[in-house]
């Protein structure tokens, strides 16, 4: 009787024990910096600011010199990640999504971790959204706002529903779909209650890391998916107290500083929880950094322009991934790669055949992290867009921008967009009922008299974009034309 009541028991246990994740499974962690740029991490050459925890993955995986992000600014560079696609595809066609905008990604989409989940994942997302909420304009946030992230895919959500810099009135958490700490019967504009539930700029980083620490340490016995978008180093630039001076580089390296904090805290929680050997980590950014007048720190190293540009600066960005036993230590790479390869890298590492209709402009980046022999480039091309809505094309060497100027928009204009943003309410078509494309009036400027419509340069020896090619080598352009154009057809 003894011995049967033991093996029962055993039973039991193993029905209710967590179920450990299967070796060629490994957990995926993505941490996405906002607006961290290419300089601003020690191991890319970072000089008044110290990366401790950031320079260790490096060390202990592989770094990438020319990675990209699909778009110089935070939306449209976020739905790529999730979905694969470039975001110009969707109906934003340039700018980024304001606070009452819809869900940017489709009903249906696949997306990440949707992908993660089908595949046996727990998935979660912790940090910062800005990629809409509802299906209509200005949804209720008195109550259950849908869809949101638990509509594509995620079982988990803590984080903020926009930017680091919304409205005051929106600077919130939220969980789930309802804002965290909101009681029921209450409203979220109501001032007595708002003071309870407001999110403080200098704790935010704090609180989203111990959320993500808590669900890893919930979920260690995988496999799972955490998507991990912090609010560092997004304006404005807000340090917890035990940051501030702690850095060269004013309250922006001391933001930075924090950044690498959080690299440090999830990958301690990791190490504890006894993972490490089977989860893959990634560090990256949405996009490149802002450079202010007097900054003695180059946030985007040595490249040209600044965020929201389509020059170098806007779109390249730091990228660190650290996998022991499949990515070796101490790598550098200078394969050419885009965060919209995301996707179909974490396809192939659990074996996920992604239909054609999904993830069209992903490439599997899994050679390249493991350090198979490749008998060429990764990626045929790669487009970037910025903030205006010009298109660039890249190339080997050669990278073609559609356009004279950076595609960037002044300070001023951003502003008075968003102070008119009632002229860029997204409006359904009455015969298909999907959203018609909106375009915010930022002006591009046609280029001067003798000037060439275009800009073409050799990032082999020129990486400053200091000298346009345009006319030296219309053969070139004219090839690199009809690609960027085959990219854009529909």
């Amino acid at each position: 009787m003894k011995l049967t009541g033991i093996i029962a028991g055993l039973a039991v246990a193993a029905l209710i024990a967590p179920v450990a994740a299967e070796p060629g499974r490994p957990n995926v962690i993505i941490i996405l910096a906002d607006d961290l740029g290419w300089g601003d991490l020690g191991v890319y050459g970072a000089h008044h600011i110290d990366t401790p925890n950031c320079d260790r993955l490096a060390g202990e995986g592989i770094r990438f010199t020319d990675a990209h992000s699909s778009s110089a600014v935070c939306s449209p560079s976020r739905y790529s990640v999730l979905t694969g696609r470039y975001g110009w595809r969707t109906w934003l066609k340039n700018g980024i999504l304001l606070e009452h905008m819809p869900l940017l990604i489709e009903p249906g989409r696949l997306t990440l971790p949707e992908m993660f989940r089908r595949s046996g994942y727990a998935t979660a997302c912790i940090g910062k959204w800005h990629l809409g909420w509802g299906d209509e304009i200005d949804p209720d946030w008195n109550g259950e706002v849908s869809p949101g992230p638990l509509e594509t895919g995620f079982d988990y959500f803590f984080g903020i529903p926009f930017s680091h810099n919304s409205s005051p009135e929106q600077r919130v958490y939220v969980k789930n779909r309802r804002v965290h700490g909101l009681r029921e019967g209450e409203s979220v504009g109501d001032m007595k209650t708002f003071p309870r539930i407001r999110r403080r700029l200098d704790t935010t980083a704090e609180r989203l890391t111990s959320a993500a620490v808590a669900w890893i340490e919930r979920n260690s016995a995988g496999p799972f998916f955490l998507y991990f978008p912090t609010t560092n180093v997004h304006l404005p630039w807000r340090p917890g107290r035990q940051f501030l001076g702690s850095s060269r580089a004013g309250l922006y390296g001391d933001f930075v500083v924090e950044f690498d904090w959080i690299v440090g805290q999830i990958v301690d929680a990791v190490d504890r929880a006894g993972i490490a050997e089977r989860t893959l980590i990634v560090v990256t950014s949405d996009n490149g950094a802002n450079k202010l007048a007097g900054m003695a720190h180059e946030p985007n190293g040595r490249w040209r322009g600044r965020k929201g540009d389509v020059y170098e600066a806007g779109h390249r960005v730091p990228f660190i991934a650290k996998w022991p036993g499949r990515i070796a230590p101490g790598v550098k790479s200078n394969e050419t790669i885009s965060l919209v390869d995301l996707m179909a890298t974490c396809a192939a590492i659990v074996g996920y055949e992604l239909p054609d209709s999904s993830a069209e402009d992903s490439y599997d980046l899994l050679p390249v992290l493991t350090g198979e022999s490749l008998d060429g480039p990764v990626r045929e091309a790669t487009v970037f867009h910025s903030v205006a809505g010009m298109f660039a094309i890249r190339q080997g060497k050669w990278k073609l921008i559609d356009g004279q100027g950076g595609g960037g928009v002044p300070v001023p204009e951003v502003w008075s967009a968003v102070r008119l943003e009632a002229r860029f309410v997204p409006r359904r078509d009455p015969q298909t009922g999907a959203f018609r494309d909106v375009w915010y009036d930022f002006r591009i400027d046609d280029p001067s008299p003798g000037e060439p419509p275009g800009q073409l340069y050799d990032l082999e020896n020129d990486p400053g974009e200091t000298v346009n090619l345009w006319d030296d080598h219309p053969e070139v352009v004219g090839r690199l034309l009809t690609l960027l154009e085959s990219y854009r057809r529909p």
